[in-house]
């Protein structure tokens, strides 16, 4: 170190009120590297998401204290970066944690040049949004291709970023929130059919009419599942068993799971519901507002706007329980239960009362992109107050819910399906969808939950071509 640089501490930041502690999963610097403000030097993994810890000054990278798969207390020194005398003192935790990089879910192993291509830090995710800038046209110059602030620089010189105002946005994939199965929507332009009027039953083909392929199981992943890292174990025999190393996140499922099922008493309850009117809704407007909006309009912004409807009805839904009393919670932030290939994750749509369906529809958009790109923040994963579910996306018809500790509830959408119903006397073919409520029995009983589902029922079911998104 030169004599015009000082080495300044570089503690572990607190990423989250309830964190405590974190482990460093990855150093992206060694002693040596030069270091930007803002660039990430090192990975580290929570119980909740992993995180990257971002340098918030300019300088050299000095000692490293904490080894790779070492867990460091909040407050604790982590590394040391020489940077030249008078430029500051060292960052406190909150400040660290202000400019704390996204969070990504937890990723099996893969390339180093794969991994680290498309993890971006903030200030280059917030160069690329103001100049409307595809990062996937950008070359990376950092560590195994990493995209640095200095590459969006020059790429804009270039004139990169009047060319990337003209790509359009990539369509997200969200487990749990893509339409269902297309195979329950009706064909052509129906008449939009009232509840109290029966739908004929579409005729079956002439025979030897070649019948069309459709999908039905429900199930959409947009890539092959990921594989998760194994050891074999040689037996005698010839058998062998598989080690999956169990990740701090499946330890935070199975705890949180665990203290669910064990402090908190579950019941749970069903009740069917006709969605033909949305399925007819939704066929009518979703092209439209895939072009005037660029994301999906799917079932669940639909749902959701019900919900959160029935639970400003009842808002005992929205509530904890603390031992010598209830806390109902005045905002109303959904809970999305997200199902990777490895993980479940829950991140949150706040203050969900204050939303449309077409706002809520664009939330659910913007959380599928950060599922998809692993820009998930910490923020985006607290404050929840009740969770809902699209398990109909996998083809569920019928499930039993563990409740998202320390919530009151949690409500499951099943799969859409057509049925014969008997209305008025009548047999008619419509479009039909379990919801499946589990409840803390400490704060919620069958009558409240009852009206709380009939409620659900009546929103979903008072759809109407004259609804409106906005």
């Amino acid at each position: 170190m030169s004599e015009n640089q000082k080495l300044t501490d570089v503690t572990m930041p607190q990423l989250a009120e309830s964190l405590v502690s974190a482990t460093i999963a990855k150093w992206l610097k060694k002693p040596g590297d030069s270091i930007e403000q803002y660039e990430p030097i090192c990975e580290v993994i929570t119980d909740k998401v992993n995180a990257e810890i971002p340098s918030t000054l300019d300088g050299v990278m000095g000692d490293i204290l904490a080894q790779e798969g070492q867990t460091v207390n909040v407050g604790d020194i982590i590394c040391r970066i020489a940077v030249a005398s008078g430029e500051g003192t060292a960052p406190s935790p909150q400040l660290a944690a202000a400019a704390s990089a996204s969070a990504s879910p937890q990723q099996g192993a893969g390339s180093e040049e794969g991994s680290m291509r498309f993890r971006y830090s903030p200030a280059v995710q917030t160069l690329a949004a103001e100049h409307q800038i595809d990062l996937s046209q950008v070359q990376g110059s950092g560590m195994g291709g990493r995209i640095t602030r200095k590459d969006v620089l020059a790429y804009i010189e270039k004139g990169g970023a009047a060319r990337s105002q003209g790509a359009p946005a990539q369509a997200a994939s969200f487990p749990g929130a893509q339409a269902q199965s297309e195979g329950v929507q009706p064909s052509g332009t129906s008449p939009f059919q009232g509840l109290q009027h029966q739908t004929p039953a579409e005729p079956s083909p002439p025979l030897g009419t070649a019948i069309p392929n459709v999908r039905h199981s429900g199930l959409h992943l947009t890539e092959s599942p990921k594989i998760p890292t194994i050891e074999v174990e040689g037996m005698e025999g010839g058998r062998s068993e598989y080690f999956i190393d169990v990740t701090p996140m499946r330890n935070a499922i199975a705890r949180n799971m665990r203290q669910s099922v064990t402090e908190i008493p579950h019941a749970w309850t069903m009740i069917e519901v006709d969605v033909t009117n949305i399925v007819l809704l939704r066929n009518q407007l979703k092209d439209e507002f895939k072009r005037k909006e660029g994301v999906n309009l799917t079932y669940l912004a639909f749902l959701l706007k019900a919900v959160v409807n029935a639970i400003k009805d009842y808002p005992i839904m929205n509530s904890f329980w603390a031992v010598d009393k209830i806390v109902v919670k005045r905002d109303i932030n959904l809970s999305l239960a997200v199902g990777t290939e490895d993980s479940v994750l829950t991140p949150v749509i706040h203050r969900a009362d204050q939303k449309n369906i077409a706002g809520l529809a664009r939330e659910i958009e913007d959380l599928a992109r950060k599922t998809r790109e692993g820009k998930l923040k910490l923020d985006d994963m607290q404050g929840g107050t009740f969770t809902v579910n699209n398990t109909g996306s996998f083809g569920s018809i019928l499930s039993y819910p563990i409740i998202n500790y320390p919530q009151a509830a949690i409500l499951t959408f099943e799969s859409i399906v057509k049925k014969p119903v008997v209305i008025n006397d009548m047999i008619a073919v419509r479009s039909m969808a379990n919801l499946c409520l589990s409840l803390d029995h400490r704060i919620l009983d069958g009558v409240i939950c009852g009206r709380f589902l009939q409620r659900v029922k009546d929103n979903l079911e008072g759809y109407t071509l004259d609804t409106k998104l906005y």
